[in-house]
C-alpha cells in the first residue's frame, strides 16, 4: 500500500485496523435488525467503499428499504427516499425554482428549492416503475457527483450513494433501465430468500413489541477515508491482466469463446473492468488483506458483469442468464496464481 508522506508505517497500519473493526461493528449494528442476507450487506459495503452505486432486486418483502435505512442509521449520513411513480417528474428529484420576495425590499426573485438527490444515501425504491426521462435525472448525479439546473451547476455533498432498488415480478406498468444507465452502477445486487431458519428468526424478532435501535459506528469523513485507502490496495499487473482477459472475452466481436458468441448480444465496457478492479481492492480490504487476490475478482465478478453483459434472444428462450455467461468465462480463463 502507497504510504502519506506524513504518516508513518506504524500509523497507518494503527488507522487501517480501526477503520476495518468499524465496519465490523458497522455489520453488527445492521444484524440487528437485519437477519440473514450477509452477501448483501458485504455487496453493499464494497460499493460504498469503491465510491459507487447499487442496483438492488428481489421480491417485494425481503426488507431491501429496511437495509438502506438500517445503513443510512450506522453510517451517521443523511438519508432520503424516493418513491418511484409513473407520475414523477425529473423536478421532483433534483429541486425546482420558486419565486420568492425579500421583505425588507419587496424585490421578487427565483430561489433553487433542492430535491431530495441532495442527500448523502438516497433511496431510489421501484426505480423502473418511473419513465425514461426522470429515471435520467440520476444520471449526471451518479457520475459527476453534481446537479445541474437552469444553467447553475450544484455540487453534491460527499459521500453520495445511490441504492435503488427494482421487482423482477412486475412488468405491466414497468420501465426497463436503458443500458447506458445500468452501466452507471458500480454492482447489481440479487437478494434471494432467507433460509428456513432465518425466516423463523424474521417470524420471531419482527412481530413483538421490542423495538431494536441501531447505533451509529462510522462518519462521513470516515467512509471518505475508507474510499481513499482501497484505492490504494496494490493489485499485480497479472491480476490486472486477468480483468482485462475476461472483461474483453465478454465481447461476441473479440472474443475467442465460442459460447459467448452463441449467446451474447453486447459485452461490458471499459467501466466494467474498472468496477472490477475497484470492487475487488474493497473486497480484499474490508477482510484485512492488504493486497488483491484472484479470489476478490471472482467474487466480485458477478455483480459486475450482470448488467453490464446482454444476452441474445436465443439465451433467453433457453433460460441463460448473464451470471451463467460469467461462470463460463471463470472457468475458460485462466487464473494467474500470483
Amino acid at each position: 500500500m502507497c504510504l502519506n508522506m506524513d504518516k508513518t508505517l506504524v500509523e497507518l497500519t494503527k488507522e487501517v485496523e480501526q477503520l476495518t473493526q468499524k465496519l465490523e461493528d458497522l455489520k453488527t449494528e445492521i444484524s440487528k435488525v437485519i437477519v440473514g442476507q450477509k452477501e448483501t450487506i458485504d455487496q453493499l459495503l464494497i460499493t460504498f467503499l469503491a465510491g459507487g452505486h447499487a442496483l438492488l432486486e428481489g421480491v417485494p418483502g425481503l426488507a431491501k428499504t429496511l437495509m438502506i435505512r438500517s445503513l443510512s442509521e450506522a453510517i451517521k449520513l443523511n438519508f432520503k427516499r424516493i418513491q418511484f411513480t409513473p407520475d414523477l417528474m425529473p423536478s421532483d428529484i433534483i429541486g425546482t425554482e420558486v419565486l420568492e420576495e425579500d421583505h425588507t425590499t419587496g424585490k421578487k426573485f427565483f430561489e433553487f428549492n433542492k430535491g431530495p438527490i441532495f442527500a448523502n444515501i438516497i433511496l431510489a425504491d421501484e426505480i423502473n416503475r418511473t419513465p425514461p426521462k426522470t429515471q435520467a435525472a440520476l444520471l449526471e448525479a451518479m457520475q459527476e457527483f453534481e446537479v445541474s439546473y437552469s444553467g447553475t451547476t450544484y455540487k453534491l455533498e460527499r459521500p453520495f450513494f445511490i441504492l435503488a432498488t427494482q421487482n423482477p415480478i412486475e412488468q405491466s406498468g414497468t420501465f426497463p433501465l436503458p443500458e447506458a444507465q445500468q452501466d452507471r452502477f458500480l454492482f447489481y445486487i440479487k437478494i434471494g430468500y432467507p433460509t428456513e431458519a432465518e425466516e423463523q428468526q424474521i417470524l420471531t424478532s419482527t412481530t413483538g413489541s421490542t423495538k431494536t435501535e441501531i447505533q451509529p459506528v462510522l462518519s462521513g469523513e470516515e467512509i471518505l477515508r475508507l474510499q481513499t485507502l482501497v484505492r490504494e490496495v496494490p493489485i499485480s499487473q497479472d491480476l490486472v491482466s486477468y480483468v482485462n482477459q475476461m472483461i474483453r472475452a465478454t465481447r461476441p466481436e473479440t472474443t475467442n469463446l465460442a459460447y459467448v458468441k452463441e449467446f451474447v448480444s453486447w459485452g461490458a465496457g471499459p467501466r466494467a473492468g474498472q468496477a472490477l478492479i475497484l470492487t475487488a481492492k474493497a473486497r480484499a480490504f474490508m477482510h484485512g488483506r492488504l493486497a488483491v487476490i484472484p479470489e476478490d475478482i471472482t467474487h466480485c465478478v458477478y455483480p459486475v458483469l450482470r448488467h453490464r453483459v446482454i444476452v441474445n434472444f436465443k439465451a433467453e428462450a433457453e433460460g441463460i442468464t448473464s451470471d451463467e455467461v460469467t461462470s463460463q468465462l471463470i472457468s475458460s480463463i485462466e487464473i494467474p496464481q500470483s
